[in-house]
């Protein structure tokens, strides 16, 4: 199969960038568990205290895997579908639009639930054991500041898949 050139400059992006979050997924998880046997179960963190608190870094290994590995693997399984059923390929703009927010936006979201996940862990083992209070002291007690990052990282990478769905759906309409 011949591919254009904007496509494999494409899957060299994807899988660059599926390959680095494979490994930071990997080292989420081993954080995840060496930070987990730092929060003890005692009289001030019970079991069910415990898990809400390390909840929020126990979920990062998942979602990286997901939106860092899975999904730039499908945006490529995908293209090469299209190529495969000879449909006209998408544009190059397009391409390019899709990397340069949907990694962005990605990594944004990472860090921000690697932030919040040690936030809670390390506000919990230096004795900060009520919950409303950690949380609320998240990104300086700024609910602004928060929804504002927070809504900049799902949006950015929101329109990158977006107009990647968009291209690919304009090739479907070619045959």
């Amino acid at each position: 199969m011949n591919l254009p050139e904007h496509y494999k400059r494409f899957y060299r992006t994807q899988l660059r960038f599926a390959l680095s979050m494979m490994v930071v997924a990997l080292l989420a998880g081993i954080c995840f568990q060496e930070s987990g046997r730092k929060v003890l179960i005692t009289e001030a963190v019970p079991v069910g205290a415990h898990l809400e608190y390390l909840l929020s870094l126990a979920l990062v290994h998942g979602h990286i895997f997901l939106i860092g590995v899975l999904l730039p693997l499908a945006f490529t399984w995908m293209l090469h579908l299209t190529q495969s059923l000879g449909l006209e390929p998408v544009s190059p703009r397009s391409l390019t639009w899709t990397s340069a927010l949907y990694i962005p936006g990605t990594i944004l979201t990472i860090a921000l639930m690697l932030l919040k996940g040690y936030h809670l862990v390390l506000g919990v083992r230096h004795g900060a054991t009520d919950f409303n209070k950690l949380n609320e002291a998240f990104l300086g007690s700024s609910h602004l500041l928060r929804a504002g990052v927070y809504g900049l990282g799902h949006f950015v990478m929101a329109l990158g898949l977006g107009i990647l769905v968009a291209g690919v759906w304009r090739t479907l309409r070619t045959r």
